[in-house]
């Protein structure tokens, strides 16, 4: 709906048509955001459910990256209103088509979950009967987690802190490298392109190990890192490290996404995923408004390397705070506690006056 409401407001007059289509698909943003770990605990085994949840992060970040490789692409500067408007229709067309491709496919093949429970986990989140669910009674014991509640504060930081970073990117580039527009969008999509390795590697990683919170802190404080070389590097005068230090940055940052995700399923189960995540993306929502705001205004008043150390005081606060977050991996326990009890639970059966050990099979 969002992107064919745009598509019928390529005219200076009806800019306000465009921002409403832009907020429909905000809207839309709000639930799909949160898929990645939502699909991989529904689906997957609690070997590869790390590994689904970053190649979902994985499938976002690539559509943000043909979203810095395209636009610029199709909508070519020029000054004739009409010409213009023509190419952002094309662009606006293949959008609302790009998108409807895709509602017509989630209609028609997409299935709710598998008939079968990949892990015991989900077969006890099944067994909570639909009318004893409420999402406000949800809400409030996820608040009470005191584990959770630290780590919705840190996710936000430094989620938030990437946000600000990829909103004010071009304006950093070109303050320092005036001219070079075409290269601010390439830095860009570096980051992005990193980031996308980044949680693939993670999710990978996380199913091996199962270990969250060292995880979680390593990248959290690499991010930090990353964010600090960012800031002392931009301005140097050499094009090429800040391609290389912006991919360390994004490489970090994007990949303590699907961490986040799969850290906070460990702390909330048997919540819903989607409710966890939904939270996460709400905290990264509010702090990316509040640092790019901020970050802007210091910027404006004191230069690009306080704007940046700016970020990296919160990326510092967000890393203390991740030490703090105790490892209640429920979901973990829950799959463990399955697999012992299905191995070998003794029973006994008579057989001509003679008690035999027998193994009972569990589902």
């Amino acid at each position: 709906m969002g992107t064919w409401i745009k598509v019928a407001s390529v005219r200076p007059d009806l800019f306000g048509v465009t921002m409403f289509g832009q907020f429909t698909c905000s809207l839309a943003q709000v639930f799909i955001l949160g898929m990645p770990s939502r699909i991989a605990s529904v689906w997957f085994g609690s070997e590869e459910v790390s590994t689904a949840c970053s190649i979902g992060v994985f499938g976002n970040q690539l559509g943000i990256a043909i979203g810095f490789l395209v636009p610029p692409i199709l909508v070519p500067n020029v000054e004739d209103l009409d010409e213009l408007a023509h190419h952002i229709s094309i662009m606006f067309y293949m959008t609302a088509g790009v998108a409807t491709l895709l509602f017509v496919l989630v209609a028609l093949v997409f299935q709710d979950r598998p008939e079968i429970p990949p892990t015991q986990a989900q077969v006890t989140a099944r067994s909570i009967p639909p009318e004893q669910y409420s999402y406000t009674a949800s809400i409030l014991r996820l608040l009470r987690n005191r584990p959770f509640v630290l780590l919705i504060l840190t996710y936000g930081l430094n989620v938030g802190c990437f946000y600000a970073v990829g909103t004010l990117l071009n304006r950093m580039i070109i303050e320092h490298y005036p001219g070079e527009e075409v290269n601010a969008g390439r830095i860009g999509l570096t980051i992005v392109i990193a980031g996308m390795l980044g949680s693939l590697l993670c999710g990978i990683w996380l199913d091996r190990t199962k270990t969250y919170k060292q995880t979680t802190l390593a990248i959290y404080l690499m991010s930090l890192v990353g964010m600090l070389v960012f800031a002392f590097t931009l301005n140097l005068g050499h094009l090429w490290v800040v391609f290389i230090t912006a991919g360390m940055l994004g490489f970090f940052m994007t990949g303590y996404l699907p961490l986040g995700f799969e850290f906070a399923v460990e702390l909330t189960y048997p919540e819903s995923e989607g409710t966890s995540s939904g939270l996460l993306n709400c905290s990264a929502q509010v702090f990316g408004i509040i640092f790019t705001i901020s970050q802007g205004k210091v910027i404006d008043a004191f230069g690009t390397v306080k704007g940046n150390i700016f970020l990296c005081v919160f990326l510092f606060i967000g890393t203390i705070l991740t030490g703090f977050i105790k490892s209640d991996l429920r979901r973990q326990k829950a799959n463990k506690s399955a697999a012992e009890s299905a191995s070998v639970a003794p029973s006994t059966v008579q057989d001509h006056g003679v008690t035999t050990p027998m193994t009972q099979a569990q589902p």
